[in-house]
């Protein structure tokens, strides 16, 4: 039987929002794989490495040339019987490096059972079938829009922000504020039905409003934005100070002049993740990217519900009723990575403070673990799960072994590991990161990562 071992070839895609040429680690990453027949084009921009069996942009064996999915169809036992029957055939999960240059759209990804009949209708615009969760790590500092603001800081704007009250209306602002006053945090059931609606009217009232008062009440927005500074939006909220608004303001309105995504920011959590960090966002969480190189792990599908920053198509009356309006800080989107402990470090990477940390979300489809393997000789030691793994190395240089097959490891490359394997990961250099992406449905992934 083959050692199941295989180096990938993986596309990357070119969109408006990615890094320009070889500032993208997308790009750099996709070019380090020799047999790509890739070469970086200095002023096109590129956005997202896939790692995965994906029909948009599937991955391939670098020896033959054949497709991953190909591989694990004919070799059911590389993802595991079990993880074969339940995901038909194909891998769980859709690994990818993001490199956001600007803002991505304004978006939601469908939960399964609307993700089945947007397909059905819509096949052209929704490609698949499949749900998204999905969970970011960031490999440099990000910044983004994740989920909807404590309903106490939306208050807040809504009677700071003068711009923002005349776009929605003085009769929804104020149904708004009644509605939710006294009860923002409430635990009790009705309370949070009864503001989630309120919620959801609000929201309504801005993205429904048609361009042309959009864009005059964004020429108001952002004029405020740069002559108050500090003072813009009341001093800000409890989360963000008001130059940081201010500022964050006029950068998307350089990128998308006029758009409603200037005043849906003052709905949503502005969020900045420092190397390493991470977050989940479950299927129907309202999000946008805004900038930084980013580890994405999600359920393999490319289901798209968008809203503002995009001239792509958008589905406003499909985003406003499929939201779940949760709302919430962002630290309960953040995760809790653990030590990972079905690894052994040796001597050198012991003493070294070498790791291994596991993201943990909580969906059986994916988990992701980080190793960082500092000096020479540092060794990881994975035990075999009962489920696939995708291995792309990051930074440094080292060497993966499965078995008695040993491959050189740089940054850029990309290995696909076959169930009940054990994985040996070790550098040659001063350190090497790698990033992990596999499932197991059930067993040993049940540490939690999610708060």
């Amino acid at each position: 039987m083959q050692v199941p071992l295989i180096q990938l070839q993986c596309g990357v895609n070119s969109y408006d929002w990615g890094k320009v040429g070889k500032e993208s680690a997308a790009a750099k990453y996709a070019a380090a794989t020799e047999s790509n027949q890739f070469s970086i084009e200095n002023e096109k921009p590129y956005a997202e490495l896939w790692m995965g069996t994906h029909p948009s942009l599937p991955s391939k064996d670098v020896e033959t040339q054949r497709s991953l999915l190909d591989l694990i169809q004919d070799n059911k036992a590389l993802m595991s019987p079990k993880i074969s029957e339940k995901y038909g055939e194909k891998l769980p999960f859709l690994f990818k490096i993001l490199s956001i240059r600007k803002a991505l759209s304004i978006q939601a990804h469908p939960n399964k059972k609307l993700a089945e009949q947007l397909h059905a209708k819509d096949p052209k615009n929704y490609p698949d079938d499949n749900h998204k969760p999905e969970m970011t790590i960031a490999v440099t500092p990000f910044d983004g829009l994740c989920g909807f603001r404590p309903l106490k800081e939306i208050a807040h704007f809504l009677a700071t922000v003068p711009s923002l009250r005349k776009l929605i209306g003085e009769d929804a602002a104020k149904e708004f504020e009644d509605t939710v006053s006294g009860r923002e945090t409430s635990a009790n059931v009705e309370d949070t039905q009864r503001n989630k609606k309120a919620l959801q009217a609000a929201f309504s009232a801005l993205v429904t409003k048609d361009k042309s008062a959009i864009a005059t009440a964004a020429k108001e927005l952002v004029a405020s934005a740069e002559k108050e500074g500090e003072n813009f939006a009341g001093g800000g909220g409890p989360s963000n100070g008001g130059k940081e608004l201010a500022d964050l303001v006029v950068r998307l309105n350089g990128q998308f002049e006029g758009d409603v995504g200037l005043f849906v920011l003052f709905y949503l959590n502005y969020v900045k993740l420092e190397v390493g960090e991470a977050m989940f966002l479950k299927a129907d969480d309202i999000h946008a990217y805004l900038s930084g190189d980013i580890v994405e792990c999600m359920a393999s599908s490319d289901n798209v519900v968008r809203a503002g920053f995009t001239p792509k198509f958008q589905d406003i009356p499909t985003l406003t009723s499929m939201l779940t309006y949760s709302y919430a800080p962002i630290s309960d989107q953040k995760m809790n990575p653990v030590d990972y402990p079905y690894v052994t470090l040796n001597r050198t990477a012991y003493s070294s403070s070498s790791s291994a940390i596991l993201y943990d979300p909580p969906i059986e489809e994916f988990s992701v673990v980080k190793t960082e393997l500092n000096g020479k000789g540092a060794k990881a030691t994975f035990e075999p799960i009962d489920g696939p793994s995708v291995i792309i190395c990051t930074a440094g240089s080292g060497s993966i072994s499965v078995g008695p097959k040993t491959k050189q490891m740089k940054a850029g490359y990309v290995f696909f590991v076959g169930a009940t394997a054990e994985c040996i990961l070790e550098s040659d250099s001063e350190s090497v990161t790698t990033f992990k992406a596999f499932c197991e449905l059930s067993g040993k992934e049940s540490a939690s990562g999610a708060s």
